[in-house]
């Protein structure tokens, strides 16, 4: 039996209106990581133009922020299960809303390359903190499109930042685009302090009952029950977890897939509109493909999700993957512009839409004593994915090669990350869960095992 909270044989969701404050409020939070995701890929012309870099040199710029998105996840991620998932979503926002203002004043790129691998730690911490929060308040039936939801906002600040950078960057510059990105120091914050809810999982693990079951009946929620000890975790027993029998060869299999998924992302959201310049667009319209291809991951999420509550995870990130592999091959042609919108708007499911089910895919994974750290180490081994998507486009349009040359390589590595999810085993804590869910509804025809 997993130690941790028995979380998978409760079928009782919180009210509506507090599930939909704590998805309203992470979603916001990661509106803004994904803010931060395609405003660099925007403002990489006038960076190139004001400090003269070259298209290495930029892959380099785009890769500090990762490296520290890498360090944020894996301590972050480790840290939340031990200090609290709401404690540490407050200090992610801020942390990088403050980078985004030294980005915005930086006078040189060797200190903007600083402030982006600083405000990395922000928000690689973000995302696994969200998540373990959203898929713990969700009902157990609907976590997958649940978190597909409250992930949307993780596209529609890619939307937000692709649709700005049409007006603004002609009319103030690319630094107005990143003071922009503080704004969560002002929004976000004051609401999350005063309206998230701390995790009822952590403060059963920490032997924090009473404190847990005042906030259990003020949400109108049970309390999850202990398995095991509580209160004397180490620090790295969520890291041991990972490791266990039953999860050792899943967690590899769903690090190689959040390595594929997020080389993809970076990649595209940072040289597609570069790529799209060279294939003869204008900067207007290679902006709009830009903010197509976040469209398009915001309609797959959703659907992906709730296709995965009925279907199981697996299945529908191997096809997630097959269809960017796919879609990224065809755009290599240079069909017709409206084919190319359908296209990237297939591509941004295919994309980051893979790893948003990704993401709700591991936090499942897991038991709930290791939740926040099974996501935040595949996001974290993922960042290495992430760090080398920037850098290898940028080599690549470097060397001169064709610009199809660089869909050849992104559609190459969807193809490798649609093998690692099929070869996914199933872990204990979800065998669990489907029994239990099972249980609770005698008579609806289980999940097929393999489809978990």
């Amino acid at each position: 039996m997993n130690k941790g909270v028995n979380t998978a044989v409760n079928e009782k969701a919180p009210p509506r209106q507090t599930l939909w404050v704590i998805v309203a409020l992470c979603g916001l939070s990661v509106t803004f990581d994904g803010y931060d995701l395609v405003v660099f890929g925007t403002t990489v012309p006038s960076l190139m133009e004001e400090w003269q870099l070259s298209p290495a040199e930029v892959g380099t710029l785009a890769s500090l922020a990762l490296v520290g998105m890498l360090i944020g996840a894996l301590l972050v991620g480790t840290l939340t299960d031990i200090l609290g998932r709401r404690k540490m979503l407050l200090l992610c926002v801020t942390w990088f809303s403050v980078s985004m203002v030294l980005c915005a004043v930086a006078p040189s790129p060797e200190l903007f390359g600083l402030f982006r691998l600083l405000g990395g730690l922000g928000l690689g911490g973000l995302m696994p903190t969200a998540a373990a929060l959203v898929i713990e308040y969700a009902p157990p039936a609907r976590r997958n499109v649940t978190y597909g939801v409250m992930q949307s906002g993780y596209a529609l600040g890619g939307i937000l930042a692709a649709a700005l950078a049409i007006p603004v960057l002609p009319a103030a510059g690319w630094r107005v685009m990143y003071l922009i990105g503080a704004t969560p120091l002002f929004l976000v914050v004051p609401l999350t302090y005063r309206l998230l809810p701390e995790s009822l999982e952590y403060l059963v693990l920490r032997g924090r009952r009473a404190e847990a079951l005042a906030l259990a009946d003020r949400l109108g929620v049970p309390l999850p029950e202990p398995q095991g000890a509580s209160g004397k975790r180490k620090w790295y027993s969520g890291v041991r977890e990972l490791v266990t029998e039953g999860h050792r060869v899943g967690t590899a299999l769903l690090w190689v897939t959040c390595f594929c998924a997020l080389l993809t992302v970076y990649g595209l959201s940072t040289w597609l509109p570069q790529i799209m310049r060279q294939a003869q667009f204008p900067l207007g319209s290679a902006l709009t493909f830009l903010l197509v291809f976040n469209l398009g991951s915001i309609i797959g999420s959703v659907v992906g999700g709730r296709i995965a509550d009925r279907v199981g995870s697996k299945p529908v990130v191997a096809a997630s993957f097959m269809l960017g592999a796919v879609s990224i091959l065809l755009l290599a042609t240079r069909p017709s512009t409206w084919a190319i919108y359908l296209l990237l708007a297939v591509a941004g499911h295919g994309t980051i839409g893979t790893q948003n089910l990704i993401n709700a895919y591991v936090t499942r994974y897991y038991p709930s004593s290791a939740r926040s750290t099974g996501i935040g180490w595949a996001l974290g081994i993922g960042r290495f994915g992430a760090i080398l998507g920037p850098t290898i486009g940028g080599l690549i349009i470097d060397s001169g090669a064709a610009w199809q040359w660089n869909f050849y390589m992104f559609a190459g590595v969807a193809v490798i990350g649609l093998f690692a999810a099929g070869l996914v085993p199933l872990s204990p804590s979800l065998a669990a869960e489907r029994s239990a869910r099972r249980q609770a509804r005698i008579g609806a025809p289980a999940l097929k095992e393999s489809m978990l």
